[in-house]
């Protein structure tokens, strides 16, 4: 375990990423890059369970924390990732409390969560580890809930202050549409809706995150008071770098034709 809890509750800000592509390749090469945590996202991303354990034995010698996203709060979207060794999970699309209570608690063994307990698995070395790795479950693995449903913005306060939740993510695109504002991210609702999620979380004695657009909002979302902030994905890194490479080699290619064409 890479301590991201405890940075967590020390105060740190932590930037992250998204790997969406399922490959172990590009999330080595990420982890690699100087991010505090990334996201294998397997609720949008290409790869599947399978993929995800590749990915997060890439990321062991890395120095980011892995955090994975599932599909749902349901318990065993959990503790089926949690067995293969990640750090953390997020579960998207949160609408009540009861179902933020649901994730916090699949998160934990009985008697205070719900998850299924198994001792051979790559979590606890196989078994080698497992009193360890029980002992120091609550210390070490970090809940993520994510407000992006407009219902779950009467409760924030309540979601906040569950006991396992550690993040109140905002997902922007789906918040956005939810509240009717899509493309809109300086729409006073949409403002309204994130202020409200840093504040609960501030309040809850919990951090807020959020997945930026662009690398430009970070001063934005920092101010708000946002201090677990992922921008980016392997997929697009990928996509820009190639985009950028490609403009400038015809932009020289080009250079060089009408140089011969004076000539």
């Amino acid at each position: 375990m890479k301590n991201i809890k405890t940075r967590i509750y020390n105060g740190e800000t932590l930037i992250g990423c998204w790997l969406n592509l399922g490959s172990a390749l590009t999330a080595e090469i990420v982890g690699m890059s100087g991010f505090d945590w990334v996201l294998i996202d397997i609720e949008h991303g290409l790869g599947s369970e399978r993929e995800a354990l590749q990915q997060l034995q890439a990321l062991e010698h890395t120095p980011a924390a892995s955090i994975v996203r599932v599909e749902s709060y349901q318990r065993q979207r959990f503790h089926r990732i949690l067995d293969f060794g990640a750090e953390g999970i997020m579960c998207p699309r949160i609408h009540t409390p009861e179902e933020a209570r649901q994730a916090a608690k699949a998160m934990r063994y009985p008697p205070e969560g719900i998850r299924g307990v198994a001792r051979m698995v790559r979590a606890t070395n196989f078994g080698s580890d497992f009193s360890e790795y029980y002992a120091n479950q609550e210390k070490n693995l970090v809940c993520i809930v994510q407000i992006e449903t407009e219902e779950i913005l009467d409760s924030l306060d309540s979601v906040a202050a569950i006991d396992g939740i550690d993040v109140l993510f905002v997902g922007p695109m789906d918040l956005s549409v939810a509240l009717g504002v899509y493309g809109q991210p300086d729409h006073p609702r949409f403002i309204d809706a994130i202020k409200a999620t840093a504040n609960a979380a501030i309040k809850g004695g919990k951090t807020a995150g959020v997945l930026l657009q662009k690398a430009e909002e970070f001063k934005k979302y920092y101010e708000f008071g946002f201090r677990f902030i992922a921008c980016g994905s392997d997929s697009s890194f990928v996509q820009d770098g190639a985009c950028q490479t490609a403009k400038r080699l015809n932009e020289l290619k080009n250079s060089c034709k009408i140089k011969k064409k004076k000539s």
